[in-house]
């Protein structure tokens, strides 16, 4: 794989250049195909519509030939070169970066790369950087089309962010090069080249929204199905969020659990399974709005809903039983499908409830926890507390 910027054949190198000269099939964008010379006289094939027709192919492709694929700046910087490693392994693929345009934008701004956050938007939504939008915070988001500057514009405003300082950067390193300054309010609905990055210094009164555990409860739309803010701080704290890894939230309500999951840990996966129709439609309504478009719903009731989970071959390392539980065979088929050293969780608010989660811990071990807030609240011309109904929490570790 060859990274190549928009100046073209003037930003290889001479490893880069000699492994494009030698090539028997060049692949990439044609954009990209079009920046090689007439004198690389390997067969060109641009990308499909469908990017992974493509890299399925790459195995047969590559029998007895030279094959490389081009990309832009640097292949790994959430390029296609994460797919095709992915898909080839790292012994079969020999990469040849470029400068990337993250690089590049941070240079022309003047901006100290480890103070900026990169955002990919590549998967053509906006609502990606919203976890970003905290005063202060400098962005960098990488953009699908000449549509991306305005969308993103819109997903700040929306969030209260207008205010925000904003950078449309065309054609970094190609001759077309261009900067534009603007806000967030004032980009409005404009295209940019297509080939743009936008950059964002936040500012605003929208609302604050951190990454730790712990959203206000009005974060979200819900019906009243919601775990409070203070347990699910906790119950977040006893599943670990870790990036990469994957968390079923089963009796998903409105989401809170799986959301909260992907936001503490960037590259994070989570599975929402929830029966009601409704229900999964706010998950998804509440998982756009809070930045984590990524997430999966399943519409059905566990356990049985669960069986088209182990179609994706893939066993959680979490698991969040938040939707009520009224069988002891859920837990059981729970601590099951976890990997060692996955973390299961559950919550009730019954004594029937409590007693199966006593039944686990006995039989399992783990740790069993009651939490128990209450609020302070007016009382006549006073102020009394108003206890919220208590919590019981199992937590078991699989070793």
């Amino acid at each position: 794989m060859v990274g190549i910027g928009a100046d073209g054949w003037a930003s290889l190198g001479a490893e880069a250049r000699a492994a494009v000269l030698a090539a028997d099939l060049l692949a990439g964008g044609e954009r990209q195909l079009a920046l090689v010379p007439a004198e690389a006289s390997g067969e060109r094939r641009p990308w499909p519509e469908q990017l992974t027709t493509l890299v399925d192919e790459l195995p047969a492709l590559e029998q007895g030939r030279e094959v490389v694929v081009l990309a832009s700046g640097d292949p790994l910087l959430h390029g296609v070169g994460v797919t095709i490693l992915r898909r080839l392994g790292a012994e079969r693929v020999r990469i040849i970066p470029s400068v990337s345009s993250f690089a590049l934008a941070c240079a022309r701004l003047r901006w100290p790369q480890g103070d900026v956050e990169l955002v990919s938007a590549t998967g053509r939504v906006a609502e990606v950087v919203a976890p970003a939008l905290q005063p202060g915070r400098r962005v960098v988001v990488l953009g699908f089309g000449p549509r991306s500057a305005a969308q993103v514009a819109r997903v700040v405003r929306e969030r209260g962010f207008g205010a925000s300082r904003l950078f449309v950067l065309e054609e970094l390193g190609g001759e077309a090069e261009r900067i534009e300054e603007s806000t967030a309010d004032a980009w409005g609905d404009r295209d940019a080249a297509a080939l743009h990055l936008v950059a964002l210094e936040v500012k605003g009164k929208g609302t604050l929204l951190g990454r730790a555990p712990g959203l206000p409860d009005d974060a979200y739309e819900h019906d009243g199905e919601i775990a409070s803010r203070d347990v699910r701080a906790v119950t977040l704290a006893a599943l670990v969020p870790v990036p990469g890894q994957l968390l079923w939230d089963i009796g998903a309500g409105s989401g809170a659990v799986a959301i909260e999951w992907l936001r503490a840990a960037p590259g994070a996966r989570a599975i929402a399974i929830e029966r009601d129709d409704a229900r999964a439609q706010q998950i998804a309504r509440n998982a756009l709005m809070l930045g984590v478009p990524s997430l999966r719903i399943v519409c059905g009731e566990a356990p049985a809903a669960l069986d088209e989970l182990d179609e994706l071959d893939e066993r959680p390392d979490a698991i969040f039983i938040g939707g009520g539980l009224t069988g002891y065979g859920l837990l059981t088929l729970c601590r099951k499908a976890l990997r060692p050293g996955g973390r299961l969780v559950a919550n009730v608010f019954t004594v029937e409830g409590e007693t199966l989660l006593s039944r686990a811990q006995a039989e399992r071990g783990g740790r069993l926890r009651r939490l128990s807030t209450a609020y302070a609240e007016p009382l006549g011309g006073f102020t009394g507390w108003r206890p919220a109904r208590p919590v019981t929490q199992y937590e078991l570790r699989v070793t």
